[in-house]
């Protein structure tokens, strides 16, 4: 589990991946400026280089001190999919999460095993 701005910082999905995991999961409050330059590209840099699931929940909307947040709840695949998304609102988006696909990816292309630092 991650928040917001962690998502700016790839050693830290890097060492969660280190440590077993399959799925990232990151709930944020991007601004609408930050959140259309960099939400989705973020997202699947970290689903693409850890080689795992992202799941982000983001909050939308103008809000009473007049910021605007950016929304687009996603569900990205190790392979840097967009599997699903929720551009604004609110509401509810589900995938399937295959250790089986994961697998495929990771076998594939084993980036994984070969990184040296």
């Amino acid at each position: 589990m991650s928040v917001c701005y962690d998502l700016r910082f790839p050693e830290l999905y890097r060492r969660y991946t280190e440590e077993g995991c399959h799925v990232l999961c990151n709930v944020a409050a991007f601004t609408a400026v930050t959140g259309h330059a960099h939400w989705e590209i973020l997202l699947r840099a970290r689903a693409i280089e850890n080689q795992c699931f992202v799941l982000a929940s983001a909050q939308v909307g103008t809000h009473a001190d007049g910021g605007e947040t950016w929304g687009h709840s996603m569900i990205i695949s190790p392979w840097g999919e967009v599997m699903k998304e929720l551009p604004e609102g609110e509401g509810f988006i589900a995938a399937d999460l295959s250790l089986d696909s994961l697998n495929s990816v990771r076998g594939s292309m084993p980036v994984l095993q070969h990184k040296k630092l």
